[in-house]
């Protein structure tokens, strides 16, 4: 308590609001294989639809069936926990070239063109780019280009005077001009008319007379080329005049010895991102589009299934938004949800950093000396000509390969190629692989469920009925006591007996089954269930775990944790079709008593497919070998450690044990009004805290509880009667 020491009104607070938490009993895990999506990693998904850009669809090709599992569960349920396992999974991938938009010198001087009578007069250019694909963007003058008429005679250059009519090189999408005093003093150049498009396949063609509308034989010698490949003149531009100029853009080779492109992969690794054409002509997985905008500017659009999902407007110069900053470079500070990319020379990541204007060239991205191989459409008879193939050289400073004005070449859909799914070939390693390890950081397998933040209360690892997997799945549930472990037998086993065989580890198959399943911890449901695929538009035999975990949400959803997840009312099946046995009285008999502990799945003539049975695989007669009582007693452990946490460290007297009785409860009060308990009672005394136990600084609290039973079993007892007899009294 404080201490007033000076007249005054105070107020102190104290909260004594503390209530038990609600906890989401329906939280399903599910560990399985993939075509997409985070690995070794218990991702949160809330809808189908989410699941599905996450982590792929299912497949035939994908073994098991966690993908088809988490579909169906998430119909009850919004909350899933979907592991992916793989091993030695790559990237799909896609190299996006790199080049050079074609430009052309602008002279220096701020002068117009003086005709043969010495009058001056204004200059007209008549201007036209392609793009990287070759065609024309401007349909002026039957397709011939646009006319920009300059009078220089007010400005400080010729570069400037252009700059006014045609626009920026810097904000301009088709063609700019680069306005720079220091452009090239030692040939007195000013700028350069730039075309908006990179690549080999692009062209800018300029032609400059005398006068306010275009004459082509009047002619005027000022301009001048910049040539990619001219390692004579610093920057390679030429000093020869001409009236008219046709050059094209460049374009560095992509793969191989000297090459520079931008890397693009998928974000994780999987087949699911390969771009490409399904049998019957939908596209899927992911493609990547390059649109030039804005000079030094370009556009990435991301495409999943030939539609645009994400775009990022990103160029190779600092005053625009720098390419390996605008999209992630790695699995860390995602900014696309999709894909990371690299600048990479000769095939490897290369330590860059952004160009400081438009017009630097290319190699001050990549430190060190080095010699680049440069593709570039040369000038040859007036036309372009795209088959020559220079190879420039030199160091960093020199300025002699590459040209000015880089950026990505503007192209169509181009489809994420190479990525695998990393599933291994052999059951044992699968199984390896989905087991997982608790000793890596992070986890990996299905050991990424052994985590307090994710709440988990069901888990499986649906079509898959290997031993090991089954078995570390039951452990790991025992051991964390926070969710129940889901199984089942392999499809087409056989028999009632050799399905009850199985479970008791006798199956006849040497690589099936060889120890029984005895668990509180688990539980066994079976036949499999056969259901319509919507993916590929056949019928296919489900893991019936998928649909126990299924009515297990839908019980939450209607009812509480603590009702059984079976029967007409709770346990009925409304999508499956049929199941792979029919199963008689008899053989339901067989699969629920005498020891055995499988949960039969029945088809009723009218009342159609119902999960019949509620057992744990825990061979013992005690409360906890029903499902029900075991869910209510994991969602009871989890309620009172969340409530009573804030006690730890707390004074151990008979204030705090008053407190926890007091916390929880209501709490099993709650339980007992909702038909989940009949009697119960909490003690924290001292006689529950012994001397001993306060001196290792101990609390202890005993809770009895007396859980609500099922009535799996009714019975009618019809007596017949005399006529005289006294119904009454009987």
């Amino acid at each position: 308590m404080p201490n007033y020491l000076s007249p005054g009104v105070y107020t102190i607070e104290k909260d004594f609001s503390q209530f038990t938490p609600s906890i989401n009993t329906s939280v399903v895990g599910i560990v399985g294989f993939a075509s997409k999506g985070p690995i070794n990693k218990a991702t949160l998904i809330t809808t189908q639809e989410s699941l599905i850009s996450t982590f792929g669809e299912p497949s035939e090709a994908i073994n098991g069936q966690a993908l088809e599992g988490a579909l169906e569960i998430l119909e009850q349920t919004n909350v899933v926990y979907f592991i992916r396992c793989a091993e030695d999974a790559l990237d799909a991938s896609a190299a996006l070239s790199v080049g050079t938009c074609p430009a052309i010198a602008v002279s220096g001087g701020a002068t117009n063109a003086v005709d043969r009578w010495g009058v001056e007069r204004p200059i007209t250019f008549r201007i036209q780019v392609k793009d990287s694909q070759g065609v024309s963007k401007f349909v002026d003058n039957d397709g011939q280009g646009r006319d920009f008429t300059v009078n220089a005679s007010t400005a400080r250059s010729q570069s400037a005077a252009l700059r006014s009519v045609i626009g920026g090189a810097l904000d301009s999408d088709v063609v700019g001009v680069f306005d720079d005093g220091s452009f090239d003093s030692n040939l007195g150049l000013s700028g350069a008319i730039v075309g908006g498009f990179a690549g080999s396949g692009a062209s800018l063609h300029v032609s400059a007379c005398s006068g306010i509308s275009f004459n082509a034989a009047s002619g005027v010698s000022a301009l001048r080329l910049m040539s990619p490949n001219t390692a004579s003149v610093n920057y390679g531009i030429s000093g020869e005049f001409a009236s008219a100029i046709n050059v094209g853009g460049g374009q560095y080779l992509d793969t191989g010895t000297n090459s520079i492109a931008y890397l693009v992969e998928s974000l994780n690794p999987g087949a699911g991102y390969n771009g490409g054409t399904r049998s019957n002509g939908d596209t899927s997985g992911n493609s990547i589009t390059v649109d030039s905008v804005g000079s030094q500017n370009f556009v990435i659009r991301v495409n999943d299934a030939g539609v645009a999902l994400e775009t990022f407007k990103a160029s190779l110069v600092a005053s625009g938004a720098f390419l390996e900053e605008v999209i992630n470079t790695g699995e860390t500070n995602v900014v696309s949800r999709i894909i990371k990319g690299n600048i990479v020379k000769d095939g490897t990541d290369a330590t860059v950093s952004a160009l400081s204007r438009f017009s630097n060239l290319l190699q001050s991205l990549v430190p060190g000396p080095f010699t680049s191989t440069f593709r570039y459409a040369s000038v040859a008879g007036g036309e372009i000509d795209t088959t020559d193939t220079v190879t420039g050289g030199g160091d960093l400073g020199e300025g002699e390969t590459g040209g000015r004005f880089n950026k990505l070449i503007g192209l169509a859909a181009q489809n994420l190629v190479g990525g695998s799914n990393g599933i291994p070939s052999t059951e044992e390693n699968r199984a390896a692989v989905l087991i997982g390890s608790e000793a890596q950081e992070p986890k990996t397998g299905m050991q990424s469920l052994n985590d307090d933040t994710i709440n988990v209360g069901i888990a499986l690892v649906p079509g898959i009925q290997t031993q090991s997997v089954q078995n570390a799945l039951i452990t790991l549930a025992e051991v964390t006591q926070d969710f129940l472990a889901l199984v089942s037998p392999p499809y087409a086993v056989g028999t009632v007996q050799d399905a009850i065989d199985w479970s008791n580890g006798q199956a006849a198959s040497t690589d099936s089954r060889t120890v029984p399943i005895n668990s509180s911890y688990a539980a066994i449901h079976w036949p499999w269930v056969k259901v319509f695929s919507t993916f590929d538009g056949v019928d296919r035999w489900y893991d019936p775990s998928i649909f126990a975990a299924r009515q297990m949400a839908f019980t939450d959803g209607i009812g509480e944790t603590w009702f059984a997840p079976a029967g007409y009312r709770r346990g009925r099946l409304t999508k499956p079709t049929e199941t792979e046995l029919k199963l008689s009285q008899g053989d339901r008999d067989s699969l629920y008593s005498g020891g055995n502990v499988i949960n039969p799945i029945v088809a009723f003539p009218q009342q159609g497919l119902t999960v019949f049975g509620q057992r744990t695989a825990q061979r013992t007669a005690s409360a906890v070998d029903r499902i029900n009582i075991r869910r209510l007693m994991i969602f009871i452990k989890k309620s009172i450690l969340a409530t009573t946490q804030r006690f730890v460290f707390e004074p151990n007297d008979e204030f705090t044990w008053e407190q926890v009785e007091a916390a929880v409860n209501p709490f099993l009060d709650d339980i007992k009004r909702k038909r989940g308990l009949t009697e119960f009672r909490v003690v924290c005394d001292e006689t529950t805290n012994t001397p001993l136990r306060v001196d290792r600084n101990e609390l202890w609290t005993k809770v009895l509880l007396r859980p609500t039973k099922t009535a799996e079993i009714i019975v009618f007892e019809i007596n017949l009667t005399n006529q005289s007899a006294d119904l009454g009294t009987l």
